[in-house]
């Protein structure tokens, strides 16, 4: 049959994390209180961050950055997760599954550039520090954020034309929270063996990619202080291991998920939960309870 008479799939129906409603229950009031803790420890790090003097420097221009993202990032998928396991309505409209697909990978791909060039900054910083100033520059800031949102936009313009262009006319059911592409593609009614290898290498190699050379920055920065005995280069040292933990629990779900054909093996809705949601509540605790600065400019917010 001609794929002008396929039927085009309206709406696409979300499985979900589970269908007992005591389960239910339990996810909205989990989902609930890590949406609220990316919220206020993100806006409360963007706004102690925007009126203290003393944290206008590169690091923190960037940790700002950081936080918006995670903010808009979460905000993709968890408030209609929240919706559907308060109402059960589990349907959603194509056009509205590929604008969910289009800024999560918009959002979710601009992260991982960005947290890219936090550890570039923190290994100039902390290796260089002499040229720091220069490197870092306010005007050198603000072009890498910029790179950042455009390769977020470029990687994910092609994801989505490639999943637009895909004819879906039968099977409508999303084994998933969310509208993305693994999952969203096996519904295809078509051979996708050629675009489920052109958005793995998209998607699996920038993943592989940013986080090779995060673990390659976090290196050399333990092999520039691992001769120092100063307290200064204990702490550059714990607060690099921290950032490890955090970035690995972000990229090595998305490797998995991502780097091999959407049909080679089923996308584990659990291993989403990582990284739509923990990751994203962590990065506030970890970006701030490690440094003194920001809490102590979130003190003095405070008593203010």
């Amino acid at each position: 049959m001609a794929q002008d008479n396929f039927s085009r799939v309206t709406e696409f129906i979300l499985v979900g994390l589970s269908d007992t409603q005591e389960l239910q229950l339990l996810f909205f009031t989990l989902f609930l209180l890590a949406y609220a803790m990316v919220l206020l420890g993100n806006l409360l790090i963007i706004v102690t961050v925007r009126t203290d003097p003393k944290l206008f420097s590169p690091m923190y221009f960037l940790l700002c950055n950081l936080s918006f993202i995670d903010i808009c990032y979460t905000s993709v998928t968890i408030p209609r997760v929240l919706v559907a396991l308060l109402s059960g309505h589990r349907a959603i409209a194509f056009e509205g599954c590929m604008a969910q697909l289009f800024f999560l990978h918009f959002v979710g791909s601009s992260e991982m550039f960005l947290l890219t060039v936090m550890a570039f900054d923190r290994y100039t910083a902390i290796c260089r520090p002499l040229h720091y100033t220069a490197i870092m520059a306010r005007g050198a800031c603000w072009a890498l954020v910029a790179a950042c949102w455009v390769g977020g936009f470029t990687h994910s313009i092609v994801q989505t034309v490639l999943t637009l262009q895909l004819p879906f006319c039968g099977p409508n059911t999303i084994h998933s929270y969310f509208c993305d592409v693994p999952p969203v593609v096996r519904l295809a009614c078509t051979d996708t063996a050629l675009t489920e290898w052109l958005m793995a290498s998209n998607s699996g190699l920038i993943s592989l990619g940013c986080f090779l050379v995060l673990l390659a920055s976090y290196v050399l920065i333990l092999a520039k202080v691992r001769a120092r005995l100063s307290q200064g280069s204990w702490k550059a040292l714990s607060t690099c291991a921290s950032h490890v933990m955090v970035v690995t629990l972000l990229f090595m779900p998305c490797i998995f998920t991502y780097l091999r054909p959407a049909g080679a093996l089923p996308t584990n809705k659990y291993v989403c939960v990582i990284y739509t949601i923990f990751s994203p509540m962590m990065n506030p605790l970890i970006y701030t309870l490690r440094s003194s600065e920001v809490k102590e400019s979130m003190w003095r917010l405070w008593k203010r």
